[in-house]
């Protein structure tokens, strides 16, 4: 059984009017239980709108949706929040609770959590995100840095403790310490029998997170397989007219001139070939 199945799906915006506009255009796509999945593509190739089918923000122009084999119309919104987080592209924007508690213990006491329980699912929440619950819980949401408000929303959405978490360009703005402290937090978060779904434009950021990767060009899915694969098959890339990411750039140049790398490998990984390599060809001279 799928988590998430979407069949012949498209979407599109003012659909009959002067401004008709195509998001998406016959999509099929299956997500299961456990997955860590990255959505990548260019600026306007649907991605944002895709993650909003996931849990009937939007319905489709065209096709069906289907949560865990149901119709999504035929799911309540109480039923898809404990299902399907979802994170939206600068969160912090949507603060509305006057502490940071109130922000968090907003969304399971809408799902009907217990109230005697409340202080404790915070604090699990806020912990899970690298917040300190006695530190910030009475502040207000709006005087926290920009990586504490980033990790702040995240917080509001794991409180409701959904099996799914969806990330629209999580670390957007935030600074390199931001960016790395919020990557560590999901990997940890993404363990078990959780699915992680980022999107993002950078795939170099979100690369040690994911297994499988979606890239959407124009409304469409151009790819859809794991991290070794592409890897192998970068040249799919550039076909599309997309620009590889700086960790494909040098797997390509290392290739072309010898080096033995295949599949998915960390910066640390390739670093190591590129010794041993060097070690063996020099051993090889001698």
């Amino acid at each position: 059984m799928s988590l998430i199945f979407l069949e012949n799906v498209s979407f599109y915006y003012l659909k009959n009017t002067p401004l008709e506009r195509m998001a998406l255009e016959e999509i099929n796509l299956s997500i299961n239980e456990g997955e860590r999945i990255g959505i990548i593509g260019e600026t306007g190739s649907g991605k944002s709108t895709l993650i909003q089918l996931f849990n009937g923000l939007l319905q489709p122009t065209k096709g069906k949706v289907y949560l865990k084999d149901k119709d999504i119309k035929e799911w309540s919104i109480k039923e898809i929040c404990k299902t399907i987080g979802l994170v939206f592209q600068y969160p912090e924007h949507q603060f509305f609770g006057e502490t940071v508690f109130e922000e968090v213990a907003f969304g399971p006491r809408n799902l009907g959590f217990k109230e005697e329980e409340m202080e404790k699912i915070v604090k699990r929440a806020l912990d899970t995100v690298g917040l300190k619950y006695e530190e910030i819980k009475e502040r207000t949401p709006f005087s926290l840095s920009g990586g504490e408000k980033r990790r702040l929303a995240i917080a509001s959405i794991l409180a409701m403790d959904p099996e799914v978490l969806v990330l629209d360009e999580p670390t957007a703005n935030l600074d390199p310490r931001g960016k790395r402290e919020l990557m560590e937090y999901l990997n940890k978060w993404g363990r078990g029998n959780k699915t992680l779904i980022i999107v993002s434009h950078d795939l170099d950021e979100i690369i040690p997170l994911i297994r499988r990767v979606i890239i959407l060009h124009k409304g469409r899915i151009i790819f859809d397989d794991s991290i070794d694969f592409l890897f192998r098959e970068k040249q799919k890339l550039i076909e599309f007219g997309l620009e590889l990411p700086q960790i494909l750039q040098i797997v390509k140049v290392l290739v072309e001139k010898g080096y033995p790398i295949e599949g998915y490998m960390t910066l640390n990984e390739i670093a190591e070939v590129v010794l041993a390599y060097k070690g063996y060809l020099a051993s090889w001279k001698h």
